[in-house]
């Protein structure tokens, strides 16, 4: 029976049988195999909350009810239950649905998200929103265990838990954040997972009080017994000495007791946490073997090294020459390719998801005379900017940052585009900021980086990572030092600078080519740091040329491309610039190619730069 077809939201699943939820979870699952692996998108995670998802939409009245996800990576079938299973076709792509919760999407997405360790917080908002408006709903915030590594998790439950303001947390705890769970939590976790459920136990202990008159006064002291008893029962009862009623552990998979829970939970007018034991990739082979390489798939295969795996190698390298050098990943150790390095495991920290921490922690490092390497991806990094700034960059601690997934990233859209991290750390006093054009100037500027005895990063985009012409890259790293690789043939031509920033170099040479084909006499320049500017090498050319284009993937606003105009008006230039960068904007979801294309900063929007100045030029003579 194709049950799937029949649901067309929420209200649908009410009159099903627990068989016809079962026979549906199935359904749902080789539906999810079928279109994500077409798309892309996050295959394993979604996999895993099939029965919890249908459990929350049954016992709960959405969109009345809120229900916030943190992440949002494994809200598919959600989506798939609130309207929008046809437009799985389109599933991250331009004008498609997004692959995490979007409220302008539906009104059934309480709240944004796409960064972790965010739902409780959002939730209990909400929660405090409804009471001192006097409204009457339920308020579901649902975290996996792996988000639950980060701080502000237990800021919220802090908070939430003293106040008393009722909210549900659900725990979808399947061990895995990307990768395997790490830390003291995890450790919890699994303890309380081989643990009966602590209200039952706690039940029948107190009739056993009550029943021995002679432990009367024990009885009494209910207090006192409660808190003996959550150590008996459960060590290191954390959720409720929080202040939140634990309720669990129930299994994932199972409807039935999920829907009990559930049930339960709504019951109480208090904080409760409900531990959901899940299974990553439940139900479809490959993913459930392989969670950490099924959490997110490309519709696209590839062979080529991409830009992760070359920092992992190059550091493994540097690491294998000099004990000081570490690593540092926030729960990232695979995205960032860490996790196939031969760097001694003793010298890769993973902090779960805990950029905050991660970023002091390399400073401790730093201080106490190791070289840490902290390699996040640049939406991520923006959670540790006070970091960056008050533990790292004012002491002037030689903690290098490899900045991951730099620019335009695709498909995961506007929560995840690396597009600010120029604009957040070029302006930070003793920061270095370098972007290498290829594979060789990566391998060249980390161990730069390490000798700088100062704060360094490194950004570089997603994708494929190329190894160029040597003789683009054979001059070393010079702080502050651009480096032409390009001086035009065409000496009688109007005088054209291309300013490259990163891998945008490639781009710059093949249009050069075809403007010099044009009347164009094209110098083009490597800018490799960022900060601090060559105003060296740029000063002459603010006077002598007259069109300099910079090529960036990274928004206007504090640009390198914002910079040199600065540095232009103080220097009276004669130079008209123009800025190739990403506009000044939260950029949607699409292919990293189409998103290139569009802000023109490939070849043909350079080349279209020049021809719109040239034709500018001659209606002025005109």
């Amino acid at each position: 029976m194709d049950i799937l077809s029949r649901i067309h939201g929420p209200e649908d699943l009410k009159d099903l049988s627990i068989t016809e939820m079962d026979e549906l979870s199935e359904e749902i699952r080789r539906f999810l195999v079928q279109h994500v692996s077409r798309t892309g998108g996050h295959l394993a995670s979604n996999l895993g909350v099939v029965e919890l998802t249908l459990a929350i939409h049954r016992v709960f009245d959405l969109p009345k009810d809120q229900l916030v996800f943190d992440v949002g990576h494994q809200s598919y079938v959600h989506k798939i239950l609130t309207g929008r299973k046809d437009a799985f076709d389109q599933l991250r792509q331009k004008d498609g649905i997004s692959g995490f919760p979007k409220s302008r999407e539906s009104e059934y997405d309480a709240f944004d998200t796409g960064h972790a360790s965010t739902s409780i917080s959002a939730a209990y908002g909400l929660a405090k929103a409804r009471d001192l408006s006097g409204k009457d709903y339920e308020v579901v915030a649902l975290i996996g265990d792996g988000s639950m590594t980060g701080g502000l998790a237990y800021e919220a439950m802090n908070n939430a838990g003293r106040d008393k303001t009722k909210l549900i947390v659900i725990l979808n705890d399947n061990e895995m954040a990307i990768g395997k769970n790490v830390g003291s939590l995890s450790q919890h976790l699994s303890r309380l997972r081989t643990k009966q459920g602590y209200l039952r136990s706690k039940k029948l202990v107190k009739e056993s009080v009550a029943r021995h008159p002679g432990l009367k006064p024990l009885y009494n002291a209910a207090d006192k017994v409660k808190n003996r008893i959550k150590y008996m029962v459960v060590k290191g009862i954390l959720f409720e000495e929080m202040g939140f009623t634990y309720l669990g552990p129930v299994d994932g998979h199972d409807i039935k007791a999920l829907i009990e829970v559930l049930n339960e939970a709504k019951m109480l007018k208090e904080p409760v946490i409900v531990h959901a034991v899940t299974t990553k990739g439940k139900g479809y082979a490959p993913a459930q073997m392989s969670p950490v390489e099924y959490h997110g798939i490309s519709c696209s295969a590839s062979d080529d090294i991409t830009w992760a795996k070359a920092f992992g190698e190059a550091l493994c390298a540097l690491a294998k020459e000099d004990p000081r050098i570490v690593a540092v990943t926030a729960a990232m150790a695979d995205g960032v390719g860490l996790s196939d390095t031969s760097i001694p495991e003793k010298r890769i920290f993973d902090v779960g998801i805990a950029e905050e921490h991660a970023v002091t922690f390399a400073a401790g490092l730093a201080k106490g005379g190791m070289k840490p390497c902290v390699a996040i991806y640049s939406t991520f990094l923006q959670r540790a900017y006070d970091q960056i700034v008050h533990d790292v960059c004012l002491t002037g601690l030689n903690v290098v940052f490899a900045i991951d997934h730099s620019g335009l990233v695709g498909e995961d859209g506007e929560t995840h585009q690396g597009t600010m991290d120029t604009a957040f750390l070029s302006h930070i006093p003793g920061m270095t900021l370098m972007a290498p054009c290829d594979r060789t100037m990566l391998e060249k500027m980390l161990p730069f980086a390490f000798d700088l005895n100062a704060p360094a990063a490194i950004r570089y985009p997603k994708g494929t990572c190329q190894r160029l012409d040597p003789s683009l890259t054979e001059e070393a790293p010079v702080l502050g030092k651009s480096v032409i690789v390009r001086e035009s043939q065409n000496k009688t031509g109007i005088p054209v600078t291309i300013l490259s920033v990163g891998d945008r170099l490639m781009s710059a040479l093949q249009a050069a080519s075809r403007m010099e084909e044009d009347g164009a006499s094209v110098r083009v320049i490597d800018v490799r740091f960022i900060a601090p500017m060559d105003k060296e090498t740029i000063r002459p050319l603010l006077q002598s040329e007259e069109l300099i284009i910079t090529v960036e993937e990274q928004i206007y606003s504090g640009s390198f491309s914002m910079q040199v105009r600065s540095f232009a008006s103080e220097e009276a230039a004669r130079a008209q610039i123009t800025a190739l960068t990403l506009p000044d904007a939260f950029i949607p979801q699409d292919s990293r190619k189409n998103g290139l294309h569009e802000f023109s900063l490939d070849e043909e929007g350079i080349r279209s730069a020049w021809k719109r100045y040239k034709e500018s030029r001659a209606e002025k003579k005109e």
